[in-house]
């Protein structure tokens, strides 16, 4: 059994001030994928993970404190690869990959378009690529575990407000629409897959005292190709990890 988890830290080193080190003592995933990391892994006191047992493998942002990506892995992987090839993508450090025996591993951080129009067409301009990307990488591994903050909510009863939050980026039609593409070419949504309850989300906004309210948004996910479908036994969101605004999730996978 891999206990694979996927936590948005939202600044790597903000989070270890807040007790990233003594979560993941205490969860002790098989494998983490973290988003945003803002650092370059020369600015992180990486000891503290070796210590713990996890090999760690880093892809950042050129600009600095800005998105970026990690894994952190108690096996060694046989490879990792660095980016996508896609310069356009790879200068804003969005993917990192670890391969295994007979399957690999995503820490992925898809754009965020809510700053504006540029933006969304950026990240629009990004799924379509990532798509494909995937799918061809799936002719070589058909084994794929796509964790990550996807910025989207792909249905009403993943966020806590559908009606007023039509126009939002995360929730727009055309971003829902690639979402459901997604999942029609062989992605399985391993927390839907076993949690068909509402109320669950990853995460809240700072404002309006949304995460004592549960006011949130699940935009965090592992993603599953079909072939691994049969191979997941759990799957759980872990709202009361207060690293970051948003909080961790984990899939157990039989591998």
């Amino acid at each position: 059994m891999k206990k694979i988890s996927t936590y948005n830290v939202n600044g790597i080193r903000a989070a270890l001030k807040k007790g990233l080190v003594q979560w993941m003592q205490q969860e002790s995933p098989d494998i983490l994928c973290v988003q945003e990391t803002k650092a370059y892994k020369e600015q992180v006191e990486t000891a503290v993970f070796e210590h713990l047992g996890y090999h760690h493998y880093w892809y950042s942002a050129e600009k600095a404190g800005y998105s970026g990506v990690a894994i952190f892995s108690k096996e060694e992987p046989i490879h990792v690869e660095y980016g996508t090839g896609n310069d356009v993508y790879d200068r804003e450090g969005r993917v990192i990959r670890a391969d295994y025996d007979g399957y690999s591993v995503m820490s992925i951080y898809h754009p965020s378009g809510s700053s504006g129009d540029l933006r969304q067409e950026f990240k629009m301009g990004w799924l379509d690529f990532f798509l494909d990307y995937v799918n061809n990488l799936r002719k070589e591994i058909p084994n794929l575990i796509l964790c990550g903050d996807y910025n989207i909510c792909h249905k009403p009863i993943d966020i806590h407000d559908p009606v007023g939050n039509k126009n939002s980026s995360g929730f727009l039609p055309e971003e829902r629409e690639w979402f459901d593409k997604f999942v029609e070419e062989g992605y399985v949504d391993s927390f839907r897959e076993l949690h068909p309850e509402p109320h669950q989300y990853t995460w809240w906004s700072y404002r309006s005292n949304a995460r004592a309210n549960n006011k949130g948004w699940r935009i965090d996910y592992i993603m599953l190709t079909e072939s691994l479908k049969y191979k997941l036994t759990d799957s759980l969101i872990l709202p009361d990890a207060m690293q970051s605004d948003h909080c961790p999730m984990y899939s157990v996978l039989d591998l």
